[in-house]
């Protein structure tokens, strides 16, 4: 059985050089795994999987079958985004899926966080053994499965990449990047020759919205996730912060507090903001942001997005919270 536990003996990636070193040896280790057989990848248009998409290509060129499934749980504007940049900008071998109401419908009325990821994530794979029927020679299924994510898997949560598989997956996996921490997978991005609006994107989980809309998901409280989301990330790049703090969104938890809208009694929910900086997503730091600008988010989020009607700062590093709260 193959070892998850990163080699004592590996160096950490922090230059070019090493970069390059790593990359000779895993496009080797790709074409020795692969042969002529084709390889799917789950691309949402991320740093890991998009570092994985190039790897890939450099090792097996047009075998590489990109799917991007869009699952309602991205961000405002992103599966167009992701289409845009890997099809016209990057000439992928990209498949769409829209898959909204498959994957909201799965995931009407769960409220457990663990049973939300692993729906997800078998859903997905689900979605995967589809668009590999309708391709020849698929046989190996590609991830961006970084060392974070197996440290954190047993103890700590069920991420997608590896404690939300099905136990009857029927493909070989192909994960160049198990064993490299976030900062090292940025690097390996640059010395790919990847824009660096691809490599510094900030991360996003693989269930996406689905942990940020605590408990049972619902599409109203869903569409507040997202739009509170954008207001967030539009504020943080006119105010400068969009290079400067690592990873920032909101969050809508599954209750409503009393608030007052129009003179009348208003029972809304709360969106909460989170933002933190951190090296590996091993330990992470809260931003500073300054009070006039949370004001100011406060004010666009309460008045644009519908059902909402407070917002709070989370300003617990980790530990003890982890960055994501489900």
């Amino acid at each position: 059985m193959e070892s998850n536990k990163r080699p004592e003996n590996m160096e950490r990636i922090t230059t070019p050089a090493l970069a390059e070193a790593f990359i000779a040896q895993q496009v080797t280790e790709i074409q020795a795994q692969v042969g002529d057989k084709k390889v799917l990848l789950a691309l949402s248009g991320g740093v890991d999987s998009s570092v994985v998409a190039a790897l890939l290509i450099k090792a097996v060129g047009k075998q590489l079958v990109c799917v991007h499934v869009n699952h309602g749980l991205l961000r405002k504007g992103e599966p167009e985004q992701v289409v845009k940049v890997f099809r016209d900008e990057m000439d992928a071998n990209l498949v769409y899926v829209d898959a909204v109401d498959r994957f909201l419908d799965k995931l009407a009325g769960v409220a457990e966080p663990e049973q939300k990821r692993k729906i997800i994530g078998a859903e997905f794979i689900r979605v995967f053994e589809e668009e590999a029927r309708k391709q020849e020679g698929i046989q190996f299924l590609a991830q961006g499965t970084i060392y974070p994510d197996i440290l954190e898997s047993g103890p700590v949560k069920a991420h997608h990449n590896v404690g939300g598989l099905p136990e009857d997956l029927q493909f070989e996996l192909v994960e160049p990047l198990k064993f490299l921490f976030k900062d090292e997978v940025r690097v390996v991005g640059k010395a790919l020759g990847l824009p660096d609006g691809m490599v510094y994107r900030q991360p996003f989980p693989g269930p996406g919205l689905g942990v940020r809309c605590l408990g049972a998901i619902t599409r109203d409280r869903l569409e507040a996730v997202r739009e509170s989301d954008a207001i967030l990330r539009e504020e943080f790049a006119k105010n400068g912060l969009e290079g400067k703090v690592w990873q920032y969104f909101t969050i809508v938890p599954d209750f409503k507090s009393v608030g007052v809208r129009d003179n009348k009694r208003a029972d809304e929910w709360p969106v909460i903001i989170r933002a933190v900086n951190t090296k590996d997503a091993m330990t992470a730091t809260v931003e500073d942001v300054p009070f006039a600008l949370l004001q100011h988010i406060t004010k666009r989020i309460t008045s644009e997005v519908s059902g909402v009607n407070r917002v709070c700062y989370d300003l617990t590093p980790k530990p003890t919270g982890t960055i994501e709260w489900e």
